[in-house]
C-alpha cells in the first residue's frame, strides 16, 4: 500500500499538469503561442509537443506496457529541460528556468516510485543485470 502511494501522490499531479498543458499546446491556446514564439519555436511545433504531452500523461495513468511508460518518462525529462535551457537561453527570470526543474525532479521522483513499486517494493532493481564477457 505504502508503494502505491509513494507512486501516486506525484504521479497524479504530473500526468494532469503535463496532459493540461499538452492539451493547450495542441489547441495552440494563445498564451502558448506567446510563449512559444517568445522561445523561438515555430507555432506547429505547439501540435508535436501537445500531442506527445497528452499521450505521455495517459501513459503514466493507464495500464499501458512498461516500454510506453518509459517513454513517457523520458519525453516528459526531455521536455523539461528543454523548457529550462530555452528559457535560459532567451534570458528569462530564474523564475522559468526553475519552474520546469522543479517539474522534473518530480517526473524524476515519480519514476523512481514506479521502478521501486515494480521491482515489487523490495528496492530490486527491474532492470537486467549485465553479466561479464567470457573469454
Amino acid at each position: 500500500m505504502k508503494t502505491k502511494l509513494l507512486y501516486w501522490i506525484p504521479t497524479i499531479p504530473v500526468a494532469l499538469f503535463m496532459a493540461g498543458g499538452g492539451i493547450a499546446d495542441a489547441l495552440h491556446v494563445e498564451s502558448a503561442l506567446a510563449v512559444i514564439r517568445h522561445l523561438g519555436y515555430p507555432d506547429y511545433f505547439l501540435t508535436l509537443i501537445g500531442v506527445a504531452k497528452v499521450l505521455g500523461g495517459v501513459a503514466l495513468l493507464a495500464p499501458v506496457p512498461r516500454t510506453l511508460r518509459e517513454w513517457a518518462y523520458a519525453g516528459f525529462t526531455f521536455d523539461l529541460l528543454a523548457a529550462a535551457f530555452s528559457h535560459a537561453t532567451v534570458g528569462d527570470p530564474i523564475g522559468h528556468v526553475v519552474t520546469p526543474l522543479i517539474g522534473l525532479a518530480l517526473v524524476q521522483f515519480s519514476f523512481r516510485a514506479w521502478r521501486y513499486r515494480s521491482a515489487g517494493g523490495d528496492g530490486r532493481s527491474i532492470a537486467p543485470r549485465l553479466q561479464p564477457a567470457r573469454a
